[in-house]
């Protein structure tokens, strides 16, 4: 399957939808009806059955065509790989796929942790859902809602429809990058769950997600801040191969046979290339690593290994792709800050997407892996052991 001209497509409306905030909702739509949401379905079960390697990189061409659109899909893709390992009721969220339907996330709450007020409770009427997540990126667009949430002390994970009688989605996400992912607040009250809507369930102390879909959800991050350096590079010539300028010499010169702006140019191919090189390497890691996730294996030493390369590529990635979006402006001096290009828009979705994991503290953590061999994530493990700990006092007072 070539998506090819439904990015061209998308690359076209990026910046009209930047300016005017317009939601994505077509593109969605058109892609989530051209299978898009089945790329990692297996083929023999009505999906396109691509590899990890492959899947990235055509992520990676989307986000260089618009890098608002794989966050809107990313807890979907997620998803699918939770379900190609296992989960109850399998063949009935298949068959959702297979009809095109996608998942997006409410997770993440204001607080310390991402399911503490969120809660699911026998009532009456049976089970039902009260809460608030600010955080749900693609929920907006979704047909379904995975949310997190506790249940009798434990942490589940409940499969919700987004038209559910109780569900509210708000359009409130305010963050100044990544403005139309459909990030923001969803409010359930009230909200009717059959039992097998919870697909999962784990002890609060427990982290919320096994370490392969830990490093997947990093992973997604790097391939889409890579695609915003290929989208760098492809504006940057775009911008200066028409031009010409009179800054700097007298009379005209045509601005592609300047040194100058050569060399900014080289460096915007260098850093689209390497970032390119590190997120490939990234998902071929994954890939290495899938058996072991399809097996139940969540605690071999080589996921750990899978983990920590991209975690490092994290650090380098993020910075280059910066770099790159800052660097962009050196080649067309003031022109290049016209809001009808909205140049700005890369550097601003590649700080937001940066500032998802603090940089600094996935630093530290790797320090101390390479000094100390901490295995990663020590402390959120830690820090949700104290939470239970405290919690289960808290009910036992």
């Amino acid at each position: 399957m070539d998506f090819t001209e439904h990015f061209r497509s998308i690359s076209e409306g990026a910046v009209g939808r930047d300016r005017e905030r317009q939601p994505a909702e077509a593109v969605v739509r058109t892609l989530a009806h051209a299978g898009f949401g089945r790329l990692r379905l297996e083929s023999e079960r009505g999906g396109l059955g691509f590899g990890l390697t492959d899947t990235f990189r055509v992520l990676r061409d989307l986000a260089s065509a618009d890098s608002n659109i794989p966050q809107i899909f990313r807890a979907h893709f997620a998803f699918v790989e939770t379900l190609r390992a296992g989960l109850p009721d399998a063949e009935r969220w298949r068959g959702l796929i297979r009809d095109n339907q996608i998942f997006g996330a409410a997770m993440a709450e204001r607080g310390n942790e991402t399911s503490v007020t969120t809660e699911v409770t026998d009532g009456p009427n049976g089970l039902v859902l009260n809460g608030r997540k600010y955080y749900s990126t693609g929920t907006l667009y979704a047909d379904w809602i995975i949310v997190w949430a506790s249940l009798a002390g434990d942490r589940v994970r409940v499969l919700v429809p987004a038209d559910a009688p109780g569900v509210t989605r708000v359009d409130d996400w305010d963050g100044f990058g990544q403005r139309l992912t459909g990030s923001g607040t969803t409010l359930f009250e009230q909200v009717a769950i059959a039992p097998a809507q919870i697909v999962e369930r784990a002890p609060a102390d427990t982290p919320p997600s096994q370490p392969f879909l830990g490093a997947y959800y990093q992973q997604f991050h790097n391939t889409t801040l890579a695609g915003i350096a290929q989208a760098v590079l492809r504006d940057a010539l775009a911008f200066v191969r028409p031009r010409e300028r009179v800054f700097g010499v007298p009379g005209k010169s045509v601005q592609k046979h300047d040194p100058v702006v050569q060399g900014v140019v080289g460096r915007l191919s260098s850093l689209a290339y390497s970032t390119a090189v590190l997120a490939d390497q990234g998902a071929r890691a994954l890939e290495a690593i899938e058996p072991l996730f399809l097996a139940g294996n969540h605690d071999d030493n080589a996921i750990e290994r899978a983990q920590e390369e991209i975690f490092k590529a994290q650090q380098i990635i993020a910075q280059q792709t910066l770099e790159a979006a800052t660097l962009l402006f050196e080649v067309g001096g003031a022109s290049a800050t016209s809001e009808t290009l909205r140049l700005d828009r890369h550097w601003r979705n590649a700080r937001t997407l940066a500032s998802h994991n603090p940089a600094a503290q996935r630093q530290r953590e790797l320090g101390d892996v390479a000094l100390n061999g901490t295995r990663l994530w020590t402390p959120y493990r830690d820090g949700l052991r104290r939470l239970a700990e405290a919690n289960r006092q808290g009910d036992a007072a």
